[in-house]
């Protein structure tokens, strides 16, 4: 049975998180020069798969990311659904600030389904990442294309894989650092009859190894 293989990646770093800001897709922030030194280390210290064909987020971090690890992709295909969620009258406030809001603190806990106001209801959000996921695979089987690359938002992969992906874990076990992130495969069956893919890998290839034993 042919398998399709997806590598998703979380962009690099910009002076939104160097700062500690909080930033959705309502702030479109390119990669700091320190992002950019970070992902040239990781592509001379680890390897990274080269599709032909990699999916972006339309926000410049993830654009410019796509564009220094994948220099000759021959597809560069922009998908809107895969920005990062809008974090509306939060949107690049301090984190260390926004913890000691009430209204912070109710839209972080997942039983409250309160909204911000000029924010993207989480429910909305998951529900696009798992559609946006499924969706993705549906083009390479269609297009023919067995192996692809994904550069997207740190929780747009948590959210794709915690609804998705076999092995089952939460969210937060889903965390990727800049640069870096998942591999997940699916078949035609897995993925018609159960909406699932299998997370089979880290990338770049090498790199759990290289992490402190404690992380």
């Amino acid at each position: 049975m042919k398998t399709f293989k997806l590598h998703l990646i979380r962009h690099g770093v910009t002076q939104g998180n160097l700062d500690g800001l909080y930033v959705g897709s309502g702030t479109d922030l390119p990669l700091c020069p320190e992002g950019r030194a970070q992902l040239e280390e990781l592509r001379q210290r680890f390897a990274y798969p080269q599709p032909s064909t990699v999916f972006t987020s339309p926000l410049s971090r993830a654009v410019e990311t796509a564009e220094l690890l994948f220099p000759t992709a021959q597809h560069k295909l922009v998908v809107p659904d895969l920005r990062e969620a809008g974090f509306g009258v939060f949107e690049g406030r301090k984190v260390s600030e926004l913890v000691h809001e009430p209204d912070f603190v109710r839209w972080m806990d997942p039983t409250s389904g309160f909204t911000p106001e000029h924010a993207e209801p989480t429910a909305d959000f998951h529900k696009r990442c798992g559609e946006t996921l499924l969706k993705l695979f549906e083009y390479m089987m269609k297009a023919g294309v067995e192996e692809a690359a994904c550069v997207t938002h740190g929780g747009v992969i948590m959210s794709m894989l915690a609804q998705k992906a076999l092995p089952r874990h939460k969210p937060e076990d889903w965390m990727a650092d800049p640069g870096a992130g998942y591999t997940v495969r699916t078949e035609a069956s897995l993925w018609m009859r159960d909406g699932l893919v299998e997370a089979v890998d880290i990338v770049p290839f090498g790199y759990l190894d290289d992490q402190p034993e404690d992380m």
